[in-house]
């Protein structure tokens, strides 16, 4: 609860925040939609476009089924097994994929899965020559489900701990068989959470840059988010590149409504409050089940992050470290990385701030409560319109006024931004809610205000969240590519850039080297972020 004076500008920085937001989507849009002559001669409706909607609604499926199918027996067995050796480091583990840049992820799995990597050696070695083939739709489902799996059996693992332990006992009283165990304890847990993990792995998928660009293989694996890219950045087609930004803001759109109905909430149970502890774990055939869960998941998490480390250790790193290239890349990410995360959490808390003080009364009027239902939609704006599509709408909107490479850092920190915006918010809104909660009303009426209530009020409780933000918002911009790969040149290149240019060029060593140091930039700002927290971070969400 703040003075008036300062209402008022808390109000004005959250109102310019929200409208800056709309204006740079709706500017985007509307170059797609006024630009490059509509979608005449049919152009909506021919094979091409149809092929490519095809298979992403169909990979998007596929990886989605997958990931749920593999997440539930190994968040089942993380349940479980509550207790044992490394199970922390386990949970860790799962939790890397969730902030790694999906090159390095990608490089990861072409050192396991490509030809020649660890898994096509060993078959050759048994007189099979070349049997697997990351690239196409296979290489696609592998990627994202290793990227999407941990976070599914994260979220479902979360759900099966809150089962309270008087249904253990009451289970095991009855003698239920583990089959009814599954279906009357644990599937109605799971049944309130899979729409919405479900949901959220599909719209990931769907809307997949990176990986499909890397292991497509092709046209015949082509997303409508690659083939927006490559109508602008080599056919410099813009009115295919309008019909397919148009499709893909109308299905984004018929997702999160199909998302918004069929989400529920999880099952609710009133308990005692004790720990649970699984009377189902006893047997031999459990143990051995989730032993082999387990081992998978160590395995299939594991191989391709353990094969970046080795594959870039053996790179010549001293080359790459006094490359001027590799300089130019660093300093160019490291940069667009901290204006994309200063941006980011400045936008995000003086919109949540601003939502905070209109509904801060008894009876907050209904303007105001559509302002503060305004500021949590518009976080997900990039969701409806991903940044490939407002990368397209700007690409054609500045070509007019001369080379597009001059507005390029700008307009990359801006969509970094904005597609960090959802993750920020929900690590700052709670937050900020709470502190306000137990604050506000005691400055008011100690009249500490401006300066000294920002700096003895405000930042010593909120420093570790904002901190987490602007890490969290360092690290995705940091190994972003989806708006660099259409606005990238000679004159800005970054490191994620440079990355796949060497993969594309078969420079494989340059490459692994290169993930290494991406890879572990970004550990490091996720480390900083999370510093002093002994909770394991729940993950990414899309």
């Amino acid at each position: 609860m703040f003075a008036p004076a300062e209402n008022r500008i808390t109000i004005t920085a959250g109102t310019l925040s929200l409208g800056g937001i709309l204006l740079f989507v709706c500017l985007a849009v509307a170059a797609l939609l006024f630009q490059g002559g509509g979608f005449g001669n049919g152009v909506l409706f021919d094979a091409y476009i149809w092929r490519v909607t095809r298979f992403t609604l169909l990979q998007a499926s596929l990886s989605t089924l997958l990931s749920v199918l593999l997440a539930i027996p190994i968040a089942r067995a993380l349940a479980r097994r509550a207790r044992f050796p490394g199970r922390v480091w386990v949970l860790r583990l799962m939790a890397l994929p969730l902030g790694l840049p999906v090159l390095v992820g990608a490089l990861g799995l072409i050192e396991i899965w490509g030809r020649q990597g660890v898994l096509n050696t060993a078959l050759a070695g048994l007189g099979l020559q070349q049997p697997v083939s990351i690239y196409g739709l296979f290489g696609i489902l592998l990627a994202h489900v290793f990227f999407n799996m941990p976070l599914v059996a994260r979220l479902f693992l979360a759900g099966l701990e809150r089962i309270p332990s008087e249904y253990w006992r009451t289970a095991a009283n009855l003698g239920m068989p583990p089959a009814a165990l599954f279906r009357f304890v644990e599937w109605p847990i799971l049944r309130g959470l899979l729409p919405g993990a479900a949901g959220l792995v599909f719209m990931l998928c769907a809307t997949s840059f990176t990986l499909v660009l890397t292991l497509g293989g092709g046209p015949a694996a082509s997303t409508i988010e690659v083939a927006i890219y490559q109508a602008l950045r080599f056919d410099f087609d813009p009115q295919r590149a309008i019909a397919l930004s148009a499709l893909q803001i109308v299905m984004t759109g018929a997702l999160l409504l199909v998302l918004a109905r069929v989400a529920t909430e999880p099952a609710q149970s009133v308990t005692g409050g004790r720990a649970s502890m699984r009377y189902d774990a006893d047997t031999g055939l459990s143990r051995l089940s989730d032993t082999g869960w387990i081992l998978f998941a160590l395995v299939f998490i594991g191989a391709p992050l353990t094969a970046v480390v080795g594959s870039g250790l053996r790179a010549d790193l001293p080359k790459l470290a006094g490359d001027p290239t590799v300089h130019r890349a660093l300093i160019t990410s490291i940069a667009i990385a901290v204006g994309s995360a200063l941006l980011c959490v400045g936008i995000a808390a003086a919109m949540i701030r601003a939502a905070g003080t209109v509904t801060a009364g008894r009876h907050a009027p209904t303007l105001a409560r559509f302002f503060a239902g305004a500021v949590t939609a518009s976080t997900s704006l990039v969701l409806l319109v991903p940044p490939v599509v407002l990368g397209a709408g700007w690409f054609l909107l500045l070509r007019p006024f001369g080379d597009v490479a001059r507005f390029a850092p700008a307009i990359v920190v801006a969509i970094n931004a904005l597609m960090a915006l959802p993750f920020v918010h929900r690590i700052l809104a709670p937050a900020m809610a709470t502190h306000a909660a137990r604050t506000d009303r005691l400055t008011a009426s100690l009249g500490i205000r401006g300066l000294h209530r920002l700096r003895w009020i405000d930042l010593p409780p909120l420093k570790k969240p904002l901190l987490m933000a602007f890490s969290f918002a360092m690290a995705l911009s940091l190994g972003d590519l989806g708006a660099v790969a259409l606005f990238g040149s000679q004159d800005m290149i970054t490191l994620p850039w440079l990355l796949y240019s060497r993969m594309g060029s078969y420079r494989t060593a340059d490459a692994a080297g290169l993930a290494l140091f991406l890879g572990l930039l970004c550990l490091i700002f996720t480390m900083l972020g999370t510093a002093g927290d002994r909770r394991v971070p729940e993950g990414r969400n899309t």
